[in-house]
């Protein structure tokens, strides 16, 4: 029944699902504040559930995290081409890798760095095939750095092609109709045009200012080979936000530093993990599927549940223990590198936008019920409660017993904030944690450094209430809101210096 209602009624139910996030979203934000009158019992029970949820996430994020560190530093040192040789002698040189790096407005030494790190890989570069896919409305800026690119690396790679992606009607202007333009002009050049089996290819979205870890591609020429059904994965490496670290402001800093080790933990997560921002696949497979959707601005998570529901769940997302270096968002100034900042996470916050397709997909799939149930509810609990996280472990605890004084004579009001202050403290464990691994990972800073400086670095970790507040709470129910009231969102490239 529910089936045949979202196939007759799509437009409606696409825009009830795009209503719900928002609705969910501040429901939860406000019922501390007016349910602190009438229901206070209640609401002290809401908070006290969402703070040991938090910190069993928070446990959970600290224990994973080590262990794929521990799986990266073995990853880094693995010789991977020796491995290919010895197991796949005849084989392992037939791999061919598309990489699609979709670019608009990237500076050119930006473009420069993201090549020179490819052509440092430890597979031979000969099977690397780059596809440099500007927008065609960037102008002769693109075709000018098109023309120096190709001078400076025409040679190092099996090819360099570039493509202009034109503005078609019913395409959304961003990274996923770019990448799909980028990915087809790719495939006509080397498997339609040279003749190079598709079955031995790869595809790669890299975005402009990744830095892929040397031995990226060797380790996922191993997975491609070793791995049960090649053609129904995604492969995904640990992003991690160090290219600029030591240029950005103290506040970007340190959303950098625990994205970047919340990208660790995520790799250990088979149940959780989803391709973002820099990722790898089968030709075959983005062919099959008719490659990225060219209507959408988050391309990564539009990609997974297309993919998903199209191989009716027998699909995943598989890590590959190597760091993908990207760039902290940085502009000229401090502030504006905090609009910068915003920008790109209401952007990533937008991702929401997403959920009315993969809950449609849901009801509509034949995919093995229970396994598509908790891969939906997994993303719809990380998407929905992005706004909401903030607000729950910040100010609602303090919110019944100050807002009412019956309440907060009762022992369940005395003892609310005490309860949820201890459960939130060890919760900090976490951030200890990840404060000391992102210490290890980071890169070292460029200049000498005084003794002060050392130690005034895990102090930085005290702006994130704050950093909290701005850079998440904020941008998440930003987006959540103009989702709700249709506001839609235009893709903003992140500004690079």
């Amino acid at each position: 029944m529910i089936r045949r209602y979202f196939r007759r009624h799509p437009v409606r139910t696409q825009r009830a699902l795009e209503i719900l996030p928002g609705v969910f979203s501040w429901s939860l934000i406000l019922f501390p504040v007016w349910g602190s009158f009438i229901v206070p019992n209640l609401v002290a029970y809401y908070v006290i559930t969402f703070s040991v949820y938090w910190l069993y996430r928070s446990l959970v994020v600290a224990a994973l995290s080590i262990a794929a560190h521990f799986k990266i530093r073995a990853s880094k040192q693995f010789d991977w081409i020796a491995d290919l040789k010895s197991n796949f002698p005849s084989k392992w040189n037939k791999i061919h890798h598309i990489v699609v790096i979709p670019t608009y407005q990237e500076p050119l030494t930006t473009l420069q760095r993201t090549l020179k790190a490819l052509a440092k890989q430890s597979y031979p570069t000969k099977n690397l095939h780059i596809m440099l896919s500007f927008e065609k409305r960037e102008g002769k800026t693109a075709r000018e750095k098109s023309r120096k690119l190709t001078q400076q690396f025409g040679q190092t790679f099996g090819h360099l092609w570039s493509t202009f992606h034109p503005d078609i009607e019913g395409e959304v202007k961003g990274k996923s109709a770019n990448t799909s333009w980028g990915a087809k002009h790719a495939k006509k050049l080397l498997v339609d045009k040279l003749r190079v089996p598709i079955k031995n290819v790869t595809i790669t979205s890299e975005d402009a200012d990744a830095r892929f870890h040397h031995h990226y591609f060797a380790n996922l020429t191993y997975e491609f080979l070793t791995v049960q059904k090649p053609y129904n994965k995604i492969w995904q490496g640990g992003i991690a936000f160090y290219n600029n670290i030591w240029e950005v402001p103290s506040p970007i800093r340190v959303l950098a530093s625990i994205f970047s080790v919340t990208q660790m933990y995520i790799l250990m997560r088979r149940d959780r993990l989803i391709n973002f921002s820099s990722y790898s696949t089968s030709l075959k497979h983005v062919v099959e599927i008719g490659y990225w959707d060219t209507d959408v601005i988050p391309e990564d998570y539009r990609l997974f549940f297309k993919s998903y529901f199209a191989k009716k769940g027998d699909f995943q997302v598989n890590p590959i223990y190597l760091p993908v270096y990207a760039d902290a968002a940085q502009s000229h100034g401090f502030w504006s590198t905090m609009r910068n900042q915003y920008e790109q996470l209401k952007r990533w916050a937008w991702g929401v936008s997403d959920d009315a397709y993969i809950i449609r997909q849901f009801v509509l799939s034949d995919a093995p019920f229970w396994a598509r149930l908790i891969r939906v509810m997994k993303v719809v609990e990380d998407h929905f409660l992005w706004p909401v996280n903030w607000f729950a472990i910040t100010v609602s605890a303090i919110l019944p017993p100050l807002l009412n004084e019956q309440f907060s004579r009762t022992i369940l009001g005395k003892t609310l904030p005490q309860v949820t202050s201890t459960l939130l403290t060890i919760a900090l464990i976490s951030f200890i944690v990840m404060f000391t691994l992102d210490a290890i990972n980071r890169p070292p800073h460029p200049r000498k450094r005084s003794l002060l400086s050392y130690l005034l670095q895990p102090l930085e970790f005290v702006l994130l209430p704050v950093v909290g507040f701005f850079f998440s709470a904020l941008p998440g129910i930003d987006a959540h809101t103009r989702l709700m009231l249709g506001k839609y969102i235009e893709y903003k490239v992140t500004e690079k210096v």
